[in-house]
């Protein structure tokens, strides 16, 4: 998906009272599009969860991802920790 469409629809779902949250492979255009929750993860296009088959990995993107929503300033840029990746 095109980083800049997601941002403009978060800003637009955001402003409805929906928090949202975009998992991004380039950091630099997300902060470009600021979005308002942005998890940046370290994966190759295609694969934004990380390595296919591993669930772990895949989990724990999706738990940081989720974590962003008790954040309450925005735009919020996290990068993936790397423990256990």
């Amino acid at each position: 998906m095109c980083n800049q469409s997601v941002g403009l629809v978060q800003g637009a779902m955001e402003e409805a009272g929906i928090a949202t949250v975009s998992i991004n492979l380039l950091g630099d255009v997300a902060r470009k599009v600021r979005p308002p929750r942005s998890l940046i993860v370290p994966f190759r296009f295609g694969h934004p969860l990380g390595r296919p088959n591993d669930a772990a990995q895949q989990r724990q993107v999706i738990t940081e991802a989720l974590d962003l929503l008790l954040t309450a300033e925005l735009p919020v840029f996290a990068n993936l920790s790397t423990s256990g990746i």
